[in-house]
This record gives structure tokens, C-alpha cells and sequence, in this order.
């Protein structure tokens, strides 16, 4: 199990490998840089977008501003930056699902993760955690124990989510359908208002990034059930993983940057380069480390077949599952 010294040293390691493209690529954009993020301020995705902006300002533009365009399950921020102006002006951070699974679980999509989109970099690699809160008994410590519990209330048997037909929504019925329990999904329009309430008491559950609930998972605000990785988080390194549970759930995030198609290739190359750049530097990786992510970068094209390769596998997932988002 890997503790967080031992991330922060094999972060330190990979610190030193030279970027993956030439530092040459780097650029100052001659106008101001907006991050679009699909999801209200205060959730994960949002503080990645934070502490990137904060770390390209300067070396890829002068001004780089995070606008939080929330709505119809991030599909509205994700069609605004399909339609924005491809000069590198404009550029988008999401978690993987709204361009890895929705292309699946929606009957309809406005865009089309592949053919619309430059892939400019992963910036983060992650999980996502099981947590209960007040609606449930304080001697419920388990994810057995939360099952039976919901067996015993089923009126109870919910979980919040900050999407629907998301991992985070699939993690839920995946659970769901391998406990053979019924339980009834909460949609938000992200992570700050779905915890909001969890601690309410108005769900039982919730889903979410660990970088949403770490902190809380440390104060005792939230009792973390389970994390969904194929290995646990050095973050939360007591709390089992799904499949330790008996559970067979394995999912493994990334969070990542997109462009509008038919951005120029040197210009995404050169945001690339200064991601990288901001992803050695030492702050960024103890900052990212604080909130629960650990850092990640590729090339353009790895990113793409990265990309590809859940494409092919969440398709037969989302059509075994049977779920078909409407709106």
C-alpha cells in the first residue's frame, strides 16, 4: 500500500524526467486564457481548475480566469467550449466520464469527445469514495453494513451524485446492482451542493472524487465507506477499496484538458508543455497532494488513445446497465 511519503518521493522522482515536449513549444497567448468548468465552484473539478490556472499564468497567458458554466450535467460548459473559438483562448477541465461515458448513458449529445475536441493533457489520476453521513446511524462503519442498513430502510436507500449518467451515478448502481438492493439515485450539479446534503441529512450517500472529501473524511464529517480504486488511495489508506469489500467496482479517474477542435497544433502543444511544466513543479504536486489527486500528464496523442481506450470500455458497461439518461 503506498503511504503519502512514498507518493510524494515517487512524485519527486517523476519531477525529474524531462517534459514530455520541448520546454521551445512554450508560448505567451496574446490574450487572456478562460478555464471552463462544468460544475459549481467549490467542487473537485473546480479546485483542480484553480490551482492550474494559477500555475500557467505567466508561462502560457498573461491572464488565465476559471468561469464555472454548471448545467445540464456539465454537457452545457462542455458544448460552450465545442463552439468557442479555437485560438487557445478558450479551454476546458473535466473530470473523464462526461467525455468517456456520456457518449454512452445520454440518448442524445451535442458533441462528440473525439471529433470535437483537441485532447490536450491529463492533469490529475484519482478515485472516487463511498460516503454516508448523518441520515445514517453513527454505528454504520462498513459497506456491508450500509447495505444491510438500506435492506432495513429502503425508503433511505439513496445516494447523491453530481451527475447524471456519470461514473460517480455508476458507481452507485454498480453497487447497487452487486448488493442486489435497489437504491435511488440524487442528481446535483456538483460536489459542493451534493455533500452539502449528505451532511443535511437530506441522502444517505454520496459519490464523489476524494479530492471533494478528503478533508471532511479526516474531521469525521463523513464517514468513507469504500474507495473505488484498483488499489487504495495513499490519501485514505485505511479505507478499503470496493472489491476488498466484496464489491466488484474498479474505477480509476483522471481529470483533463480539452480544446476546441481545430486548435492549432502548436498551440496545444504548447499548453501541454506548460501544464507540464506546472505539474513538476514541487508546490503544485504537495498542492494537488492536499486535495487528494495525484498528478498526471501526457502527451496529446497518449492522451487520445487514453481517451480511446475507455471509450471501448465503458460502452458495454453503460449497455449492460441498461440506463438511458433523458434529458
Amino acid at each position: 500500500m503506498q503511504s503519502r511519503r512514498q507518493l510524494l518521493a515517487a512524485s519527486a522522482a517523476w519531477l525529474a524526467v524531462p517534459p514530455l515536449l520541448s520546454r521551445a513549444c512554450a508560448q505567451t497567448l496574446a490574450k487572456p486564457a478562460r478555464i471552463i468548468v462544468g460544475f459549481a465552484a467549490g467542487g473537485g473539478t473546480d479546485i483542480v481548475a484553480r490551482l492550474i490556472a494559477e500555475a500557467i499564468r505567466g508561462p502560457y497567458a498573461s491572464t488565465v480566469i476559471v468561469e464555472n458554466k454548471p448545467g445540464a450535467a456539465a454537457r452545457a460548459a462542455i458544448e460552450y467550449v465545442k463552439n468557442a473559438e479555437p485560438d487557445g483562448s478558450v479551454m476546458l477541465i473535466t473530470p473523464d466520464f462526461p467525455m468517456t461515458v456520456y457518449p454512452f448513458s445520454f440518448r442524445t449529445l451535442n458533441y462528440d469527445p473525439v471529433r470535437d475536441f483537441a485532447a490536450v493533457a491529463p492533469v490529475t489520476r484519482s478515485m472516487l469514495t463511498y460516503n454516508i453521513g448523518p441520515a445514517v446511524p453513527p454505528e454504520v462503519r462498513t459497506l456491508a453494513g450500509f447495505v444491510q442498513w438500506c435492506r432495513a430502510n429502503p425508503g433511505q436507500a439513496n445516494y447523491a451524485t453530481t451527475a447524471a449518467g456519470g461514473t460517480p451515478h455508476f458507481v452507485g448502481m454498480m453497487l447497487a446492482s452487486s448488493a442486489a438492493l435497489p437504491m435511488t439515485p440524487v442528481h446535483y450539479r456538483g460536489g459542493a451542493p451534493a455533500l452539502a446534503d449528505l451532511f443535511g441529512g437530506h441522502v444517505s450517500a454520496s459519490v464523489n472524487p476524494v479530492s471533494e472529501i478528503l478533508s471532511f473524511a479526516k474531521s469525521g464529517m463523513l464517514r468513507t465507506l469504500a474507495v473505488t480504486g484498483s488499489h487504495r488511495s495513499p490519501f485514505l489508506p485505511d479505507v478499503p477499496t470496493m472489491r476488498e469489500q466484496g464489491y466488484e467496482v474498479v474505477i480509476d479517474s483522471w481529470t483533463g484538458v480539452f480544446m476546441p477542435a481545430r486548435t492549432p497544433v502548436a498551440t496545444v502543444n504548447a499548453l501541454n508543455a506548460a501544464l507540464g511544466e506546472a505539474l513538476r513543479s514541487p508546490r503544485m504536486v504537495e498542492m494537488l497532494a492536499k486535495q487528494g489527486n495525484e498528478p498526471a500528464l501526457q502527451s496529446p496523442a497518449e492522451f487520445a488513445a487514453t481517451i480511446a481506450a475507455d471509450l471501448k470500455r465503458w460502452g458495454p458497461v453503460v449497455k449492460a446497465s441498461g440506463f438511458v439518461a433523458e434529458d
